[in-house]
């Protein structure tokens, strides 16, 4: 992985430092380094998982030692690495104990340090309890690498008010019923309900919809606070889950959000528009998402869209020569404009998610706003005229840094 970087090269702290950090795009150094982190936390925890069997243990334990060792070894190199590395990087131009004291203390920091030091600690004290509780921590660096857990922790997070509430309400709730029944069923069931603390149980379970039945009331008094019991555990559980839903929904839809905006932005023929205009473009865009090998469109199509690749690769299959483009970048803009036919074949060399931008909305975009069409009309006419094709016209603003960045 880190081949091409010497160990004399001055560079080579910055250069690790992106590579954990930010070199993440597909097919790059940074991109294998995380599948790598991903696969061996996976193939770790299973063999966590596989060494608390007693017959595989017996067998394979020397094995599930080895994946156990090996993988808290690289997790506690990475965590040295990036305590390295991070000097020079903070915003703040700190020095380099408060740089990696920063990273320490963050809750990334944290969590690097949680996968290997705990676990590595009851592992060579060999006691398999400790370990098997602590040796699950090295599941959280996914967060890390997961844009989808980022989105839940966001997601608690903007809503940790409200999910306190439903805290402090289910907690009103408990004490409530519980009371309610010790008064009922006190003198009926001593053992089982002889105080409130042991009525709390009862509560705790009958709203949490679990209903072991290890407490079950027997008057008549009794029966009817449990189903009003019953009915309140329902709402209790169904408001906090719809509070995580929609946020999670709302920063999953927010996240979307920047990155097509940060994409059409960088669209040279709508780079001059407004935040107004280009929401506008936004809500015209439908997803598409193409398999491996599967042609987007053929040389001779009429063309009838352009696409923006979210995410996977492309590859441009010209006369002359083949051309691939990846996560961030366009095509299909000038021939929409001007009504021809696709000048190529366009094959996904993996799966690739896109955005696509129909031609009925895109040239009702234009009636819509004349400023913008007189601006499609220049631009277009502008890059049509230094390479008099129109396929080498719409590459032209690849070669030119006219795509955005990915996201």
């Amino acid at each position: 992985m880190l081949g091409k970087v010497r160990l004399n090269d001055p560079d080579l702290r910055d250069r690790l430092y992106e590579l954990l950090e930010h070199d993440h795009l597909p097919s790059t150094e940074g991109s294998h380094f995380v599948q790598l982190i991903i696969s061996l936390i996976i193939i770790y925890l299973l063999a966590m998982i596989l060494a608390s069997v007693p017959e595989l243990d017996a067998r394979f334990g020397w094995l599930f030692t080895t994946i156990q060792v090996g993988a808290l070894v690289v997790f506690g190199f990475e965590y040295a690495a990036r305590l390295w590395s991070v000097v020079g990087h903070s915003p703040r131009r700190k020095s380099a104990a408060r740089d990696r004291i920063e990273y320490a203390t963050s809750s990334l920091g944290i969590i690097d340090l949680l996968a290997f030091l705990p676990a590595a600690i009851a592992l060579g004290f060999g006691h398999r309890p400790t370990f098997a509780l602590l040796g699950v921590l090295p599941f959280f660096k996914l967060v890390r690498y997961s844009p989808a857990m980022r989105s839940l922790l966001s997601a608690l997070h903007a809503e940790r008010r409200a999910l306190f509430g439903c805290l402090v309400i289910l907690a009103g709730a408990v004490l409530v019923f519980a009371s309610l029944l010790y008064a009922a069923e006190h003198d009926v069931q001593p053992d089982k309900l002889g105080t409130i603390p042991q009525a709390m149980w009862w509560a705790i379970v009958t709203l949490g919809t679990v209903g072991y039945g290890d407490v079950v009331p027997v008057t008549p008094l009794g029966k009817v606070i449990s189903v009003f019991a019953i009915i309140g555990g329902l709402t209790m559980i169904a408001l906090p889950i719809a509070i995580i839903s929609t946020a999670f929904a709302d920063e999953v839809r927010r996240r979307d959000f920047v990155v097509t905006w940060g994409m059409l932005a960088r669209v040279p023929l709508f780079s001059h528009l407004s935040a107004t205009e280009i929401a506008d473009i936004m809500r015209l865009l439908r997803a598409q998402t193409i398999e491996a090998g599967e042609i987007l469109v053929r040389r001779g199509d009429i063309a009838s869209s352009m696409y923006f690749i979210t995410a996977g690769e492309v590859e441009i299959e010209l006369p002359n020569r083949q051309v691939r483009l990846s996560d961030g970048t366009f095509f299909g803009e000038i021939a929409l404009l001007h009504r021809a036919n696709r000048s190529g074949t366009v094959t996904a060399k993996r799966k690739t998610r896109l955005l696509v931008l129909d031609a009925q909305d895109f040239h009702a975009l234009l009636q819509r706003v004349p400023g913008l069409a007189a601006h499609v009309h220049k631009t277009a006419k502008a890059r049509l005229a230094e390479s008099g094709d129109i396929a080498l016209a719409e590459l032209a603003q690849v070669a030119h840094g006219d795509q955005p960045v990915a996201e």
